[in-house]
């Protein structure tokens, strides 16, 4: 496939979004029990099933087949000890094959493929399936700027949006297994909360990109491949994830981990007031 496909994210982004279809279909076999999941732990502690290697595995040959000079830097992969010098490639993939694998692994349904598109260390291209919920979101950057969310049931899509701060109080993203701190609860004093919701994977930042929610402030470990492909559908959709001094998450950084910064993702309104002074 040509590298002129870069300069249509539209036509890219559709291929991509059928390349995280397959891998979420392929999951499903694992979560159905058509297929022994064979979970296990990696040698961090966290899990890792057949699931997460099989889908990686399919991305990564599925990438390669469409632009073959961009590297795919994924999380099973990485885990395995593959490392690839960022400076001497503009475009990279990042890709989390199963992004909530503690949830999928409980036989809870928010898991989520995730597939971001990283251009000199700006995420430009995101995709994010969650196969249990028939939920696909999208957004790209560019000239045309897009973000949407699709839904299998009824087969159709919408264009996604942040929403303004609700008077009434704002709706906060937490996570199913990482919520709550005292930093947390530090930053919400400064905005009258309405609930709290909590969930696993990038659905957080979906449910903010998407207008169902305002805040998703993530204190504790994260990595790149956690939130490219959703920092890329929020920015889209008109937010951002910035780190706790007030700038934007960049990708492919020195971080021999690729450890992410504690960080907020949120709408602009929220971005814009005051939170970081």
């Amino acid at each position: 496939m040509s590298p002129k496909l870069l300069s249509h994210h539209g036509a890219l982004c559709n291929m991509i979004r059928r390349i995280a279809v397959e891998a979420g279909e392929l999951i499903l076999e694992y979560a159905d029990g058509i297929k022994d999941m064979q979970a296990s732990s990696k040698d961090d502690g966290s899990p890792v099933t057949k699931a997460d290697q099989e889908a990686e595995r399919l991305i990564e040959a599925r990438l390669l087949a469409i632009l073959p000079d961009i590297p795919v830097v994924g999380e099973e992969s990485f885990a395995s000890g593959t490392r690839i010098d960022f400076s001497k490639h503009d475009y990279f993939w990042l890709v989390d094959p199963l992004d909530g694998t503690k949830a999928f692994i409980a036989g809870q349904p928010d898991f989520t493929v995730n597939i971001g598109l990283i251009h000199k260390n700006e995420p430009i291209l995101g995709v994010i399936y969650a196969p249990e919920k028939g939920e696909l979101y999208s957004g790209f950057c560019g000239d045309i700027t897009k973000a949407s969310r699709y839904f299998e049931d009824s087969d159709t899509e919408k264009d996604m949006r942040v929403r303004s701060m609700p008077k009434q109080g704002i709706t906060v993203m937490s996570s199913n297994y990482h919520g709550g701190s005292v930093m947390q609860d530090a930053l919400l004093d400064s905005f009258k909360v309405k609930k709290i919701i909590r969930k696993s994977s990038s659905l957080k930042i979906c449910d903010v990109a998407n207008g169902k929610a305002d805040l998703y402030p993530r204190f504790g470990p994260t990595c790149e491949w956690d939130t490219a492909a959703g920092h890329a559908i929020l920015r889209a959709a008109g937010g951002d994830i910035m780190d706790m001094s007030g700038k934007s998450l960049t990708y492919g950084r020195d971080h021999p981990d690729l450890l992410n910064p504690n960080f907020i993702a949120a709408s602009g309104d929220i971005l814009n007031s005051g939170i970081f002074e």
